[in-house]
């Protein structure tokens, strides 16, 4: 309801806070309202106002049957009828919302919807109720609990919302656009922009959207466009309330008069099927509410403030005997609903009153309403007797008093830590006389301990290291004591052990128990694996890279938007980013900056990983900041404000991580100059102080953005070069800061471990302990150190080892271009609240979301690791859960962790790296919508990159656009591959081989064959895919591919990208399509469409889009049938004779596919199939699964493939 023009007394009633449940008594309590009413001592009021015994209720007129007290003196700003239960829900100008129960009114539930704001739409939903206040829209259970909480821009002011369907909601205010949400992702879909603002009521039928407007307008939008398809302009002053039934619409409103606005007693009235204005109602009300309440005709229900109501019909004459009298507590009648029934009213005043009135002593307020859910009553009459004779009497029967003191159990986190028993190291001589068959070894016992008996020790030194997390898997490092090696093994560097089946037995749920996908780590060029999921928890970046898609070929954006999307599926499965790192291989820049590492580096870990990956992320910022700025800023990625997400000639990438800086230059004849810059990064710069000093972080921080250094610069004034004095000021912070930390030497370790260990001895001492020079402390040395008083939340003493690192960082920019920046801890929280950060201008608050570090391990040449922190959207659409939560994420191993891990830096094996500090509250700055960039016209002709192709040579036709795929169509595929790199294997002492790296293979020729139509069996994909690496082996025998057919030079196939065929599969894919080949698993993965689990595969491709005739014709634990084989056993063709060609295999497929549902009967026996089946294996068998030779080579592709294509 629009309250312009309403009565100025309104002005004293201020909305408070009102953090109790139940209701209070206010200061403006009207003493009318004292009457009947019992206070108890501590001066809350009673839940209900008494009303009669006998309440007399004539059948057909609406008289009052019930007055309660929502909350007392605190005007009522809306109610609602439940639509599910018998309820009537009311909401405050608190923020404060009741529910009462049937018409008696009794009270349900009472809870605090938002601290300060008022309640200004309710809407019932089957599980749970809709609150919409000023900028929140908060969905809670009926109880109270809160199923999720969506925060709106703080510049929005929000007075409607309308509930589309069950899971869409339109939210309308005084801005110009709605927006729409859906409810099962809790993220807005679609902005609509809105002509004349100030929406301040909507209303729905099945022909149109009506939104009132404060301006006086009604208009009616088209309910699938939303676009404005007729307008009335009702009122000249504004708009009251308006509702519509069937073909009327009826408004009240405000006037403009020399005096102000005035309230128009004449209702408008509009015929929706001739869409003009009827003849206005004269009603004898000061109308501020109205309802159609159609029971036998269409009556009309009008509302004055006062407490007038007078029914009439729309199209007759308002009657005055036809009005009755609401009698309010207070002066105003503030808000009015009717029952899904049409059997209740409900009226709600300025004294916090809310009134029933029925049209029958026993209303029902839903036609069908399901049984409301009540709390259980207490089962416990008394408490059992206790026998203190019985020594077995379990204490936990003894009631013990709610109490908020500090229990005696409650001992302190240092005095209670877990000391598991550890696990003895293996004996040395077992070590020793051990012999190794594959990876398990066998040793004679040497009979030094007893069988099945461990030695238990109480106490063990702190300093010796835990045996039981070290003690390796692999033979390596076995001749050291384990308890020397210092590195935490979830921190070691991972392999993958390779097996005769290569990955599929490798069981990689041992190290990923989350839905959360790890990246594998034998690609080249894979120590870049921590930073990609650094960018992709980063959900403004994820979302922005996944929209991208442009026409270069080796564009690092759409690369990684294609990983991100493989990441998104998968469900805790590792995938591999081959295309990403493939791309990044060619980028002329990446290898100039010595970001390109040969296979014998990253083996032995000869490159310094910390500089390295330092390098790549400056690098790779650059490089997508480059790549967006090639393309046109998508219209998905607008500000929330409606604002630009950046600014022109920059890119959203700018925009997230770029630093406006003055860089000034102040020579000693007083010349001064200023440019502008940019940076994307900062690098640490550290105070070159050997004495120990302490220093905070964010001193460090400052010290670095805002350098100040005395150089050798040219000054134009002097023609020459001058000592000059250069000062960096900022005028724009970034979204998301990183920082690169630059311990490339011991100095930097040194200063880290420094200025950990003044923290730690600071941190023991606010606690109340000293810590005495050079002394190490045992677990029992730490009691005296562990008191908790006068402290709210104190982590243990192990978590404040090796921290200096702040969680938070607050920066403020001042008035003359400098920078204050300080650490914020959880004290500072409590002190000024979690929003003081932003009431002040050029103030915000960074909050750490990612630290990648540099393990140190001289077995294994070192590693990069990213401690992440997940945010709630990503454990909502992994997990169905809202929270957050730190993660490792070594390669494919994924484990959650303590926030305090995160932070913690023992130099002797782990140094950080990069960290990124990320804006509070950033995901509500921006929209992060993904919509699909990949479009249909991906599939139709494209020119071939090689020169000499002619249309003879032309082996496919491409799809018309009647031929388009539709959901479930069929389409032949196979793949051919070449080898990049060979495999690398040894031979163990048994003989037997051990992979230690598989053979890097890469797509060469996808083909696609039409699966039904007129054209069935015609390929219209048959793309030979351009490779600039080096191919070790063409695998013509298997592939077809011979030395040439990759060279744009010199081939006379139809070549194209990998990039373009990737997303002419990536359509397929989404459009629903379904696809026959064999052995399909192998090509996916290649293609970098599939990623592993565990002993099986999971495919990016839905399973059910997956037709594969391996596992059609095969039987559980036998071989697999060749494709050759089952050719010629069903169909009677004799294929793959010299080489293997993939346009004949895919046709094959989809033959031996339509061969498989004539056998099966569409599935229906299986019986019968499985008889087929044992003949295909008998067969098989005895001609030793090899094709006999034939007389003369015929297949499909030499005759029936290339006529029907030239007669195409």
């Amino acid at each position: 309801m629009n309250f312009e023009g309403l009565d100025p007394g309104l002005a004293e009633y201020a909305p408070a806070m009102h953090s109790a449940l139940d209701p209070v008594l206010d200061a403006h309590l009207n003493p009318s309202l004292l009457q009947n009413v019992e206070l108890d001592p501590e001066g809350v009021a009673l839940e209900a106002l008494p009303v009669q015994e006998s309440v007399h209720i004539m059948e057909g007129v609406y008289s009052e049957l019930h007055s309660v007290v929502a909350e007392v003196g605190v005007p009522v700003s809306v109610s609602h009828f439940d639509l599910h239960e018998e309820m009537l829900w009311v909401g405050s100008h608190g923020g404060h919302a009741t529910s009462f129960f049937g018409p008696a009114l009794e009270r349900y539930s009472s809870f605090q919807v938002n601290g300060s704001d008022d309640i200004r739409q309710i809407q019932s939903l089957e599980n749970g109720i809709l609150f919409l206040t000023k900028n929140n829209l908060k969905y809670m259970a009926r109880g109270g609990l809160i199923i999720f909480d969506y925060l709106l821009d703080e510049n929005e002011d929000m007075h409607s919302l309308l509930l589309t369907d069950s899971s869409t909601l339109l939210i309308g205010g005084l801005q110009n656009h709605i927006l729409e949400i859906d409810l099962n992702t809790v993220q807005e879909t679609q902005k609509y922009a809105v002509e004349t603002p100030g929406v301040t009521i909507m209303r729905q039928t099945n022909r149109f959207f009506f939104c009132g407007h404060t301006s006086g307008k009604v208009s009616l939008r088209d309910l699938r466009t939303f676009k404005v398809e007729h307008e009335f302009d009702a009122f000249s002053g504004s708009l009251s309330d308006f509702d519509v039934h069937g073909n009327l619409l009826a408004a009240c409103g405000f006037s403009s008069r020399l005096t102000g606005l005035a309230c128009d007693r004449f209702l408008k009235v509009y015929d929706l099927r001739m869409m003009r204005a009827i003849t206005p109602l004269q009603v004898h009300v000061d109308p501020a509410f109205l309802r159609f309440i159609p029971t036998y005709t269409s009556r009309l229900a009008i509302i004055s403030q006062s407490g007038q109501c007078q029914f009439c019909e729309p199209t007759g004459l308002a009657n005055p005997a036809d009005i009755f009298h609401v009698n309010p507590v207070g002066p105003l009648l503030m808000t009015f609903d009717v029952s899904a029934s049409k059997q209740a009213l409900a009226f709600g005043d300025s004294e916090g009153c809310v009134h029933l009135w029925t049209d029958s002593p026993e209303p029902s307020f839903n036609p069908y309403s399901r049984e409301t859910e009540f709390a259980l009553p207490c089962l416990v009459d008394s408490l059992p007797p206790l026998d203190w004779s019985q020594d077995l009497l379990p204490l936990s029967l003894i009631p013990v008093p709610l109490t908020t003191d500090t229990l005696l159990s409650d001992w302190p986190a240092a005095n209670s830590a877990p000391a598991p028993r550890r696990a003895p190291p293996v004996d040395a001589e077992i070590l020793r006389t051990m012999k190794k068959v594959g990876f398990i070894g066998y040793a004679p016992n040497p009979r030094t301990r007893l069988r099945n008996q461990i030695p238990y020790r109480l106490k063990e030194s702190e300093s010796e290291f835990d045996s039981f997390s070290q003690v390796t898997e692999s033979p390596v490092g076995r001749e050291e004591e384990p308890h020397l090696h210092m590195v935490s093994k979830k921190y070691r560097k991972v392999t993958i052990k390779y097996s005769k089946l290569g990955l599929e037995d490798f069981d990689f749920k041992h190290y990923n128990k989350t839905l959360f996908a790890g990246l594998e780590p034998h690609i080249p060029n894979a120590y870049c694996n921590c930073m990609i999921q650094v960018l992709y928890f980063l959900e403004p970046v994820r979302c922005l890279i996944q929209n991208h898609l442009c026409q270069k070929e080796f564009c690092l954006a759409c690369e990684l938007g294609f990983l991100f999307h493989m990441l998104d599926l998968s469900r805790g499965d590792p995938c591999q980013g081959n295309n990403f790192l493939r791309a990044f291989r060619t980028i002329p820049e990446a290898s100039a900056l010595g970001l390109i590492l040969a296979d014998s580096d990253e083996a032995s870990g000869k490159g310094n990983l910390a500089r390295l990956i330092q390098r790549w992320n400056r690098f790779i910022l650059t490089q997508l900041h480059q790549d967006m700025q090639e393309l046109e800023v998508p219209q998905a990625y607008r500000g929330a404000g409606g604002s630009s997400f950046c600014s022109s000639g920059d890119s959203v990438i700018g925009q997230l991580f770029s630093c406006e800086m003055e860089n000034c230059s102040l020579c000693r004849c007083g010349s001064e100059t200023v440019r502008a810059s940019s940076t994307l990064l900062f690098t640490l710069s550290y105070p070159d102080d050997k004495t120990g000093k302490n220093y905070d972080f964010a001193q460090v921080l400052k010290r670095s953005i805002c350098l100040d250094q005395n150089t050798q610069a040219w000054c134009d004034t002097c023609e020459k070069y001058q000592p000059t004095i250069q000062t960096r000021n900022i005028r724009h912070l970034p979204d998301i800061l990183v920082i690169n930390c630059e311990v490339n030497s011991s100095k930097e370790a040194d200063f880290w471990r420094i200025q950990a260990e003044v923290a730690f001895k600071m941190a023991v001492k606010k606690r109340g302990g000293e810590i005495a020079k050079n002394k190490e402390f045992a677990l029992a040395d730490w009691k005296e150190l562990g008191s908790p008083e006068g402290v709210l939340v104190c982590p243990s003493i192990e978590e404040l080892k090796n921290v200096w690192l702040p969680f938070s960082i607050r920066m403020k920019m001042t008035k003359n271009k400098g920078l204050d920046v300080c650490n914020w801890t959880d004290g500072d929280e409590m002190q000024w609240g979690p929003a003081r950060a932003e009431e002040e201008h050029g103030v915000y608050v960074y909050d750490l979301m990612a630290t990648v570090v540099h393990i140190l391990d001289s077995r294994t040449g070192g590693s990069l690791v990213a401690h992440i922190k997940v945010g709630e959207t990503y454990h909502q659409r992994k997990e169905g859960v809202t929270h957050q939560q730190w993660y490792l994420f070594n390669d494919f191993l994924i484990e959650p962790i303590d926030k305090h891990e995160a932070v913690q830096f023992d130099m002797n094996w782990k140094v950080p790296a990069i960290l990124y500090y990320v804006k509070r509250n950033l995901n509500s700055r921006y929209n992060l919508n993904i919509k699909n960039p990949i479009e249909a016209n991906v599939l139709l002709a494209e020119a071939s990159l090689a020169r000499k192709q002619r249309k003879t040579h032309t082996t496919f036709i491409p799809l018309m656009l009647n031929e388009m795929p539709q959901i479930g169509d069929l389409v032949g595929l196979d793949a051919e591959f070449v080898t990049l790199n060979e495999e690398e294997a040894e031979l163990r002492s048994d003989g037997t081989k051990s992979t230690i790296k598989p053979s890097q293979m890469s797509v060469a020729r996808i083909t696609c064959v039409r699966g039904q139509g007129p054209n069935e069996g015609i390929p219209f994909i048959d793309d030979y895919i351009s490779t600039q690496e080096q191919v070790v082996d063409y695998l013509t025998q298997y592939s077809g591919i011979k030395p040439g057919d990759l060279d744009a030079k010199i081939s006379s196939k139809h070549l194209t990208t990998l990039k373009s065929t990737y997303l002419k599969l990536r359509f397929l894919i989404d459009i629903g399509v379904k696809f026959v080949g064999h052995g399909l698993q192998k090509d996916f993965r290649v293609i970098n469409l599939m990623v592993w689990q565990g002993s099986f595969k999971s495919l990016l491709v839905p399973k059910d889009q997956v037709l594969d005739t391996v596992y059609l014709f095969h039987m559980p634990r036998k071989r697999m049938i060749s494709l050759r084989f089952l050719a010629w056993y069903f169909l009677d063709l004799k294929i793959q004779g010299e080489t293997h060609d993939s346009i004949e295999d895919a046709r094959t497929a989809l033959q031996l596919y339509r061969k498989y549902l004539e056998l099966s009967k569409n599935g229906t026996e299986p019986e019968s199939f499985h008889k087929v089946l044992k003949g295909l294996y008998e067969k098989g068998r005895k001609m030793d699964w090899k094709v006999p030779e034939p007389e003369g080579q015929t297949s499909p592709k030499n005759a029936a493939v290339f006529s029907s294509v030239l007669a195409l």
